[in-house]
């Protein structure tokens, strides 16, 4: 990992990282330990994480690793004890998940968003990084959409990530938190277990002939890959005056899903792969799947990141890295 926010200067000395062995947190975890030389703890239950992400860490003096669920308030609570940071990352990963199962957004994204800042109220932890989503924006208007629109939510995901802004930013206010809340595209890179580079590759190992394609293949997104979402975090982290900072976090660029599986193809050596389109005048996957995402960065860029890696050279080498890793598509 390329890291361009290692110059910068950090106050982190304690560090909580919730969801900590998942593909974006142990990312966040390297840069604790190895850079900052932060003393982390992983807190994770493992029902979409993978510890032997973090398993290189294992036996570093700065590192920890709890094994329980952020909705066991008794252990979230003792495993803040002295902490300054806590990087709340943990969350239900499947935007479409909340169609079936309607409470797991409530639990897993806004119950355990309160549960994250009543356990720092009570032990006096002060910052807070938060995992949000271009998806509370629900269907803007504008593109690139900015952190100033009003958003109207579309899925039950979404909403459950701004009810957690929400009561962030409560908390700040009334007992002198610090919150940076980011808000996502969907990222790609090294360690990557979800999302449409996953779904497709699988899709392509059991069926390398004929590759089913959600809505009509025409959605246009931006990614954003984990090295360069990392910096942008940590970049906001080191730089931001305020006590209740927003940041979208996503590229200048964006691409079409078509144009993903062209990539992807391609990478896995396919050749003359029949594209099943579910319905060509449906302009999106499932219900609260919105047709394009591309948000403005410039408040970021404003302190002096910027995405360097290309969205097609991170599928790429994110297609490169799941064919090297056959386990991830496999367990």
């Amino acid at each position: 990992m390329s890291i361009q926010a290692a110059d910068l200067d950090f106050d982190i000395k304690k560090a909580v990282v919730t969801g900590g062995s998942g593909f974006i947190g142990s990312h966040i975890v390297d840069f604790l330990v190895d850079v900052i030389g932060a003393d982390t703890t992983v807190y994770d239950n493992l029902s979409t994480g993978d510890r032997s992400l973090v398993e290189h860490h294992r036996n570093k003096t700065n590192f920890h690793f709890i094994e329980a669920d952020v909705l066991d308030l008794d252990t979230l609570e003792k495993s803040f004890g002295g902490a300054d940071t806590v990087v709340h990352f943990q969350a239900n990963a499947d935007v479409r998940g909340g169609i079936e199962n309607r409470r797991i957004d409530l639990e897993q994204n806004t119950i355990s968003t309160w549960n994250v800042l009543e356990c720092m109220k009570r032990q006096g932890v002060k910052n807070i990084a938060f995992s949000s989503s271009a998806t509370i924006y629900g269907e803007p208007e504008t593109f690139p959409t900015p952190e100033d629109i009003a958003p109207l939510q579309t899925s039950l995901y979404g909403a459950s990530k701004f009810c957690g802004e929400a009561m962030i930013q409560a908390y700040c206010e009334y007992f002198g938190m610090r919150s940076f809340i980011y808000r996502f595209v969907s990222w790609t890179g090294e360690r990557y277990s979800h999302g449409v580079v996953y779904d497709f590759y699988k899709k392509l190992k059991a069926s390398p002939n004929k590759l089913e394609i959600l809505g009509n293949g025409k959605q246009n997104k931006s990614y954003l890959d984990v090295t360069d979402g990392v910096n942008g975090i940590m970049t906001a982290i080191a730089k931001s005056e305020g006590n209740k900072n927003i940041y979208n976090l996503g590229h200048d660029d964006f691409i079409n899903v078509l144009a993903v599986a062209d990539i992807i193809c391609e990478e896995m050596g396919l050749t003359d792969v029949e594209y099943a389109i579910e319905d060509p005048n449906k302009d999106r996957g499932w219900v609260g799947d919105s047709p394009v995402v591309h948000l403005d960065t410039s408040r970021l860029q404003s302190l002096g990141w910027a995405p360097t890696v290309k969205i097609e050279d991170s599928i790429r080498a994110t297609t490169r890295y799941l064919i090297d890793h056959p386990e991830l598509t496999e367990r």
